[in-house]
């Protein structure tokens, strides 16, 4: 019988093929920043409408979100669906890819939803990049539905078992006092100067932190002119860690480089969180392992060295859903030398090579939430 499902679910995949691809090329061309994805989320909610999802939009209060529904089975599946771009970068993270796998999934399944006894859902998840949009819809009641999640994320090659970094995302302000830089410079606070003293501790306390753990920002607002002592300034920085409890004991070591700018320099320190931490992946180790299968059989290959797979440590908050939901988030290569993060990766996600992997990503999903789904309603 599996085997009858899975030769109609390949077949409905291949029939949207033209629709999955012009998804993720229309995604690609107009890319939006999280919280910013109006055309992004209508684009992806208008695929699944037309093909017999209820679509309910905004979801839960926020605008970019979304939740299409189709199937009344006792076994709900749950497509993520990730759309935001980076600044400066566009889909540098492939999450046109992303959409357009999870769209395709979940319309391939849909063909044998009744058969195998399946409600599926795709949730439009916004602002995965640094605004923990998983993590305002977990606050607000989503996914608990849900019996099995899962999404696939591209990268350079493919890694089946997701092992992110839990992190924490920080606003860093530091308010001082102007003065003329040359005339009065003794009736200044240097704001600059507060966070150059932070940056320069958060450099000297790399060397006594455990390995893996990673401590990096950016300066968004370092002062206005050359002539005036800078009144205030401005950052954002990332904190990552193995877990949240090894991240809840760096943050407050990372705090104290902050800290210091403010003490040495005498200026106000502000911290604010950007969104709420992002957890560790807990992995759902038997689908992981039916995914793997599914997708050998399409000949992904899982056979690299471990130095290629170094994009498993990023962060993401698919990880704060894995901890309420059983839950997969493999990562599929859209082949070339550029990782994520970089132009050259935008690139990699639309063409030949990234349509490939979208058909094969969209047929690996849906085959695997077939399988878990039939393995645990037996």
């Amino acid at each position: 019988m599996n085997s009858d499902l899975k030769e109609r679910v390949r077949e409905r995949c291949a029939a949207v093929d033209a629709e999955l691809v012009s998804l993720s090329n229309r995604l690609h061309a107009d890319p939006e920043l999280g919280w910013q994805e109006h055309r992004s989320s209508a684009a992806v909610a208008a695929v699944l409408a037309a093909h017999g999802f209820e679509i309910e939009q905004p979801y839960l209060g926020l605008e970019t979100a979304f939740r299409a529904m189709l199937g009344s089975g006792p076994f709900t599946v749950g497509f993520m669906a990730e759309y935001d771009a980076l600044p400066g970068l566009g889909h540098a993270c492939g999450h046109n890819l992303i959409s357009a796998m999870s769209v395709g999934g979940a319309i391939a399944l849909s063909e044998v939803a009744s058969v195998a006894g399946l409600t599926i859902e795709v949730i439009g998840t916004p602002a995965e990049e640094g605004g923990g949009g998983k993590i305002e819809l977990l606050e607000r009641g989503a996914f608990g539905n849900l019996d099995f999640a899962l999404m696939a994320h591209p990268a350079p090659v493919d890694v089946a078992e997701a092992r992110p970094f839990a992190v924490a995302h920080w606003h860093v302000q530091y308010d001082g006092k102007a003065a003329h830089a040359a005339a009065y410079p003794e009736r200044g606070v240097n704001a600059n100067d507060a966070f150059l003293i932070a940056q320069l501790s958060i450099s000297l306390l790399r060397q006594q932190l455990p390995d893996g753990v990673r401590v990096h920002g950016v300066q968004t607002r370092g002062g206005e002119a050359p002539n005036a002592i800078p009144e205030r300034t401005e950052g954002r920085w990332y904190v990552r860690a193995d877990s949240t409890e090894q991240l809840l004991d760096l943050e407050e070591r990372v705090l104290k480089c902050f800290e210091a700018g403010a003490l040495a320099t005498g200026a106000t320190l502000t911290v604010t969180p950007e969104s709420a931490r992002y957890s560790e992946m807990r992995t759902d180790e038997e689908a992981l392992d039916l995914y793997r299968a599914n997708a050998v059989s399409l000949g992904r290959d899982f056979d690299v060295a471990p130095e290629a797979a170094t994009m498993n440590r990023a962060s993401t908050d698919m990880g704060n859903v894995s901890q309420v939901v059983n839950a997969i988030h493999p990562y599929i290569g859209v082949g070339g030398t550029a990782s994520n993060h970089q132009l050259e990766f935008a690139a990699a996600c639309v063409g030949e090579t990234a349509e490939q992997t979208l058909r094969e990503g969209a047929l690996a999903l849906a085959w695997t939430a077939l399988d878990v789904a039939l393995a645990r309603t037996r």
